[in-house]
């Protein structure tokens, strides 16, 4: 688990502002929005990214039958609040097994999206295939949102990607085949909103997927 800020583009260390720099440094990305610590899911940190965030915090809600939140991250820090966020939940799978998914808000050029969709970054640019019809459409915050495949990811999971009120929405789904759980039309909210319903969320274990992609 990160015990301190990483990179949202690589998992990487970071250094803190300091006498030369007014911005988190990442040796191989410069300047970036640090990723903060996971902490095991629960109501409480769920809060902390909600109060804090500048983009929303989707969550599929109502969740899935059997599913549960298993975990949220955050880029940004103290100052700049946080400017991406990935909210993981877990659950039954369409075709058996377990389903994982995380759903990423972020601002352009932040990377986490990319990091949890295992490409390079920061944003899905020639590898999300707009020329053709998008493959799955949510409801976001009551509007319907195409999203498109990613291509060129690893092959133990699918990836979507589309925009949301002027922000990168992605959805990275493990393994590959519970992307069917896409073509549902999921109903996204962004708990930024959802006022004490936050409270009935069910929380499960830490979903490995925060901590590794």
């Amino acid at each position: 688990m990160r015990g301190e800020p990483s990179c949202p583009k690589c998992g990487g260390r970071v250094r803190a502002p300091g006498l030369f720099s007014d911005s988190w440094q990442c040796d191989e990305h410069g300047a970036v929005h640090p990723l903060q610590p996971v902490v095991p899911p629960s109501v409480e940190a769920l809060s902390v990214v909600v109060n804090r965030a500048h983009v929303p915090v989707w969550m599929p809600w109502p969740l899935p039958v059997g599913w549960l939140f298993t975990g949220v991250a955050s880029a940004g820090d103290d100052r700049s609040g946080g400017r991406a966020t990935a909210v993981a939940c877990s659950g039954p799978g369409p075709l058996g097994g377990v389903g994982e998914m995380v759903l990423v808000a972020e601002e352009l050029g932040v990377g986490l999206g990319s990091y949890f969709a295992g490409i390079p970054g920061p944003d899905p640019g020639p590898q999300m295939c707009v020329g053709k019809p998008p493959a799955a459409k949510v409801i976001a915050a009551g509007r319907p949102t195409p999203l498109w495949h990613v291509t060129g990811v690893p092959p133990d999971r699918a990836v979507f990607a589309g925009e949301s009120f002027g922000l990168w929405l992605w959805a990275v789904v493990w393994p590959e085949e519970s992307g069917l759980l896409m073509y549902d039309e999921l109903i996204l909210t962004d708990l930024r909103d959802a006022g004490a319903e936050v409270d009935l969320v069910p929380c499960g274990a830490l979903s490995p997927r925060l901590i590794s992609s």
